[in-house]
Order: C-alpha cells, then structure tokens, then sequence
C-alpha cells in the first residue's frame, strides 16, 4: 500500500476547526485506508482573528503549506507558481473544488508536473437558478416590496410595480454549462434569448433556440443581461463603461460569474443614475465586497456574498464528486476533468502517478 498524502485548504472548517458547512461529502476521502488527509489550519478562521473574513478570498497556499504532500484540494485560496518550491515534488495532483480555476496558475502546474482537475458540472445547475432567482426578484422589485409592507406603507404600492419576464428578451454572456441551463430554466417564459459566447456550438445554440449575437446587440436588445462567462486575463473589464451605456434604462443586469468581467465603478454609476433599472450581483470585483462600497448604499441592487449557488445540496455533490475524484489519483488513475491535458504527456508527471497504482488492488469499504 503506497499513502497518498492529501492536504485540504482549511477555509472548509469553522473557528473549532469542523466542517462549516455541514455535510461536505468527503467521506470516501475519510475512510480511504490510503489516504492521509489534513486540513490547513492557516486557511481557517480563528476567533481572536478579526480580518480573516476581509482576507477570505485573497489567502494563498505556500509551499510550507503543501510540502510533502501528493495531492491538494482548493477551495477558496490561490495558487501561484511560487508555491512549487523545493519540498514540494512530489505534489502530482491539484482539485479545484470548483468550476472556475482562475485563481491558478495552470501554466505553472504543467510545468512542474502537477495535473490540475476542477468540477465543472456541480454548480451549473445552482449558479442558473441563482441567476433566475435575481432576474424574477428584480423584475417583481421584491425588495422594494418587502420593503414597504414592513413600514406599512401600503400607500405606496404603485411604486413597487414590476415587469413580466414573458416574451423580453434575455441575454446571456457566456452561453456555456450553467448559461444553458438558464436557458433551460427560462423556457416557461417564452423570452426571446441571445448570447454573445465567441466559442459556442452555433448548431448547439440553434436547438436551444438561442440566437448568437454581438456583446454590443446583448446589451442594446436584452431586456435582462445574465453574465455566465469564464474569466480569462483578456476579459477583465470585458463588459466595459462603454457597453453598460449601451442598456436600456428599463433593463436590469445579473452577474453570477466573475466580478472581474464588468467595469464595477462604471456599473455602480449607472445604477446610481438610473441608468438601468437595477442589478442582481452575486461576485464581485472586491472580495468580500467592503462595506463602504457604493453598491452597499444602492436599493435597486440585490447584493449577495458570492456564496447564492452555494447550498447545501451543493457542498455535499461537490464533496462527493472531489472524493472520486482523489480517489482516482490516490489509486494511480488520471482524475477526470483535467484542466491542463498536456501535463498527461509529461513522463515526470506520469512516474509520480505510477506510485499509487498498488493502491488499486485495496479493497474499499
């Protein structure tokens, strides 16, 4: 039996180092008789830490961190191509507990023979209806709404009146897993649906009875713009002032993506103006997003903490689709989703995976 030495990012646990989310489906991982797993504890936050939650989502692994262990599940923190230092190795396999791995340096994993995996499909479902959630909140104005019958100022029901979603028209950036899922969800509706995605199927899009589009006819035609692309180093600031100008004020803007796709000042303005009639924003450009932020002040924005897809569901499917994942490498076979397929050429890489392949006759319980 060879061990397969996993270390886990600790911002899974809580202050008393358990789980913070309940069920996280690591128990394959747990039980696994080759498998020595520990958690990070500098990842994890401390009572007597005050910032540790202003610093969620800009921690980072170390080699100290990782020194002398095979593989490594990531949450939340980043890695850079100055975490594979000396001690380091014999790392071969990285899971991002996740679809978006931006916060990875791929290049740097391939080039040191580290074979980076993510979970593409867990969220997608999740992630549409988080963005279905905010188009029918924000075309209702629920907020504003709830807002009123609080004060009970029930006077001022005309100005809470909303749209219908039924035959607008829905744009979609980014028209991949969870994009299409959208699509799926919105049917009922029967919105006319759009979408910029340079790199989608035309044939796929036509049997979903998406129509392919520039980003500028998105944001001039679509009553609700829906952000679902990846984030690239190219696509920073890829939905600009210049595009946000573009909308028509009656139109309202989701964002359950990447904070860093659109111009956030330039958004936060034409809210503020009335521009556009409102936003539903799950991400970011700063995370977590600081209080004296301009967003906070507006009320015709839904802000939520980068955190709506994430349910309970969902942790314990990411949980378990990681542990087969681990599984997979801790028995000596390539994991499925890689990211950077060229490292399966790498005769270092597949030496380091060769080790584990005695664990393949181990019985599991």
């Amino acid at each position: 039996m060879r061990m397969f030495r996993l270390a886990i990012t600790g911002d899974y646990l809580d202050e008393h180092g358990q789980s913070a989310y309940g069920d996280i489906g690591f128990g394959a991982i747990e039980s696994c008789p080759f498998i020595a797993h520990h958690y990070i504890t500098d990842h994890a936050p401390r009572a007597d830490d005050p910032v540790y939650w202003d610093n969620l989502y800009s921690m980072e692994v170390t080699p100290s961190h990782i020194r002398e262990v095979d593989g490594l599940v990531v949450l939340r923190p980043y890695i850079r191509a100055s975490v594979f230092a000396e001690g380091t190795e014999n790392l071969t396999v990285i899971g991002r507990a996740g679809a978006g791995y931006d916060k990875i340096d791929v290049q740097a994993c391939t080039d040191h023979n580290v074979l980076l995996f993510n979970l593409p499909d867990v969220l997608n479902h999740s992630t549409a209806s988080t963005a279905l959630m905010f188009i029918l909140a924000l075309a209702k104005k629920l907020m504003a709404s709830d807002r009123l019958t609080r004060q009970g100022r029930w006077d001022l029901q005309p100005q809470v009146m909303g749209m219908e979603i039924e035959r607008k028209t829905l744009g979609i950036i980014g028209l991949g897993a969870s994009g299409r899922e959208l699509v799926r969800l919105i049917a009922p509706f029967r919105m006319r649906v759009i979408a910029y995605s340079p790199h989608a199927d035309p044939a796929q899009a036509a049997a979903l009875g998406v129509e392919l589009t520039s980003l500028e006819t998105v944001m001039r035609e679509a009553d609700v713009v829906s952000v679902h692309s990846n984030l690239t180093p190219e696509k920073v600031h890829m939905i600009s002032a210049r595009h946000i100008a573009m909308m028509k004020p009656t139109a309202y803007f989701v964002n359950v993506a990447r904070g860093a796709l659109v111009d956030q000042a330039a958004l936060a303005q034409a809210l503020r103006e009335k521009r556009i009639a409102g936003a539903g924003l799950d991400v970011f450009d700063v995370e977590p997003l600081p209080i004296t932020d301009p967003l906070v002040a507006l009320d015709n924005v839904l802000l939520t903490p980068h955190f709506a897809p994430a349910t309970s569901d969902v942790w314990r499917a990411g949980g378990l689709h990681m542990s087969r994942r681990i599984l997979q490498a801790a028995r000596g076979e390539v994991p499925d989703n890689v990211i950077n397929t060229a490292v399966l050429q790498s005769a270092r890489f597949q030496a380091k995976l060769a080790r584990f392949t005695e664990n393949q006759s181990i019985p599991l319980a």
